[in-house]
């Protein structure tokens, strides 16, 4: 009566390497979140700084006064300005930087 066959053996080699490679699977599935993530933190402060240039560009406007926050491509301008003509330039001026997705225009007359 044999107890450990070669059968036995070359079975529990591969259940061995089976898990081994489900776990490197999982591990390396969790590896490629974080690196989307990152890029997407910086696309975001990309997009920020050059609406903030953007804002910068326009003569008409006071950009300091102007608050930028980006999430995912969405902008979101805060802040006051002194006509509704501003309101109007800034907007326009954030539809002109690339990745912008979308803007919430968050601006108040003085």
């Amino acid at each position: 009566m044999k107890r450990f066959g070669m059968g036995t053996v070359r079975a529990a080699a591969s259940a061995t390497t089976l898990l081994a490679g489900l776990v490197l699977c999982g591990i390396a599935g969790c590896a490629t979140e974080r690196p989307q993530a990152t890029a997407a933190q910086t696309d975001d402060a990309g997009i920020t700084a050059g609406v903030k240039a953007a804002l910068l560009g326009d003569a008409s406007l006071k950009a300091n006064e102007i608050d930028v926050d980006t999430d995912q491509g969405v902008v979101r301008l805060s802040g006051f300005v002194s006509s509704a003509d501003d309101v109007a330039a800034a907007a326009a001026a954030v539809r002109t930087v690339r990745g912008v997705k979308s803007v919430r225009n968050e601006l108040r007359l003085k």
